[in-house]
């Protein structure tokens, strides 16, 4: 895996993953998470024009699943469809690629709130590649359409702090929180519950 400051990680993340709305296409009533995760990553193969190393990766697990076929023995493809949570991970070595989506319903019941979550761990520490991040997508019942959101409802994504800590977040598979962990330079570690209220998160 690329590594990269994390002045880079963010602008490289976020011109890898479009704005534009995504239409999400599905059977039923509701879309499930497997057609968010599906409509993302077929909009990244469809239009990204930089080389994603982690969303390619998932892609490529995700078309296997599709298909039945079985993955390679370091990669796991986890499709929770009724607790709305997808991870995949890869690892090499005594390093791991960690990438969630899981989803939210809104109190407006008119829309799902999407968060798309990438992180890469060096022997089970929060070691920022080149491609990490926490990004938010917003469905909309109507238009059936996903738009990547301009900030994090409720809160402020950091990827840093002032002291040189490292800072990554995990999503929920069960319950609704996020959970942000502050990773010290000294090796300690520190988390924070940021709480889902039905429209945004109060930390």
């Amino acid at each position: 895996m690329k590594r990269t400051s994390l002045a880079l990680v963010f602008a490289c993340i976020v011109t890898a993953l479009a704005a534009q709305a995504i239409k999400v296409k599905y059977q039923g009533t509701k879309p499930s998470i497997s057609d968010f995760a599906w409509a993302l990553l077929s909009d990244y193969d469809n239009n990204a024009e930089d080389t994603d190393e982690s969303t390619a990766a998932m892609l490529q697990a995700w078309k296997k699943y599709r298909k039945g076929a079985a993955l390679p023995k370091n990669e796991t493809l986890t499709v929770d469809k009724k607790s709305g949570y997808v991870v995949f991970e890869e690892t090499y070595e005594n390093q791991k690629l960690k990438i969630e989506m899981c989803y939210w319903n809104e109190a407006d019941g008119k829309h799902k709130l999407i968060a798309y979550n990438v992180g890469f761990y060096t022997d089970g520490k929060y070691n920022p590649g080149q491609y990490d991040g926490l990004f938010f997508y917003r469905y909309a019942d109507a238009t059936k359409k996903m738009t990547l959101l301009d900030e994090a409802p409720g809160f402020e994504v950091q990827y840093c702090t002032d002291d040189g800590s490292q800072v990554s977040y995990t999503l929920p598979r069960t319950g609704k929180d996020i959970t942000m962990t502050t990773w010290n330079p000294n090796g300690t570690t520190k988390q924070k519950t940021l709480k889902w209220n039905g429209s945004k998160f109060a930390e």
